[in-house]
């Protein structure tokens, strides 16, 4: 994979693999399944830069499992791997 390095407050995720079967064990076709909106962080920006110059550090951290808005971000796909472009406000909680 090429290095993806995201700037200012953007992080890049993996989208965790969706669903193949409901609680109940009911296998959904490919039609029915929701994209993710749980992912893992790839990498993470520098911060945002603050009117003082400094940078604001980030919550989130590369390793970190995300869950994030539904229309989230900008998706790219790099050496045949899908990942998504989010600002840091995008996410909505760390999953511990």
């Amino acid at each position: 994979m090429s290095k993806l390095r995201p700037l200012h407050d953007k992080i890049i995720v993996r989208r965790l693999d969706p669903q193949e079967k409901t609680k109940g064990g009911i296998i959904l076709p490919e039609t029915a399944k929701e994209k993710p909106r749980e992912g893992k962080v790839v990498s993470i920006g520098e911060g945002r830069l603050l009117d003082n110059g400094t940078r604001s550090s980030l919550q989130v951290k590369a390793g970190d499992r995300v869950i994030f808005s539904s229309y989230a971000g900008s998706e790219i796909k790099v050496d045949g791997e899908e990942f998504l472009i989010l600002g840091e406000d995008d996410v909505l909680a760390v999953i511990d």
